[in-house]
């Protein structure tokens, strides 16, 4: 059932609108190129604890980074003291706004989804790997080895 409503939605052939997507799909290449400038640049130097750097450098190295303008880049350097503030006291209402924000860059398969961006997989490639982390001093431990 539709939602809001009593009845079943139409079939498609007999709905009124039958638009075309506006713009068509994005793919991006997952080759974990690392794009954009680094954190400090784009700040003036401003030091971040290594929970912010390490989300900035996911981003860098996501699929998404590929179709990244000089405005996403300052809008993730705009969103970094937030993301840093989160780490050193996390808030409900931070984690919002760095969650609406992330959201318009394609952060989540939905976000994708909904921007009409495909990831592009090459056929022998293995999936992205998954960080996992025990806690913030392993975290630190891997930042500084660079690894």
């Amino acid at each position: 059932m539709a939602r809001g409503t009593m009845h079943a939605p139409k079939p498609d052939e007999q709905r009124r609108r039958r638009n075309a997507p506006t713009h068509g799909e994005t793919v991006l290449p997952r080759d974990e190129e690392v794009r954009g400038p680094e954190l400090a640049e784009l700040t003036g130097g401003r030091a971040f604890g290594p929970e912010t750097e390490a989300w900035f450098e996911t981003w860098r190295r996501s699929p998404q980074a590929a179709a990244f303008e000089a405005t996403d880049w300052l809008r993730l350097a705009t969103l970094a003291p937030m993301v840093d503030a989160y780490w050193r006291r996390p808030s409900a209402a931070a984690l919002s706004e760095i969650r609406m924000n992330e959201e318009r860059l394609g952060a989540t398969v939905v976000d994708r989804m909904r921007a009409r961006m495909r990831i592009e997989d090459a056929d022998d490639a293995a999936p992205a790997p998954v960080l996992r982390l025990a806690d913030r001093a392993d975290l630190r431990a891997r930042l500084a080895s660079g690894g």
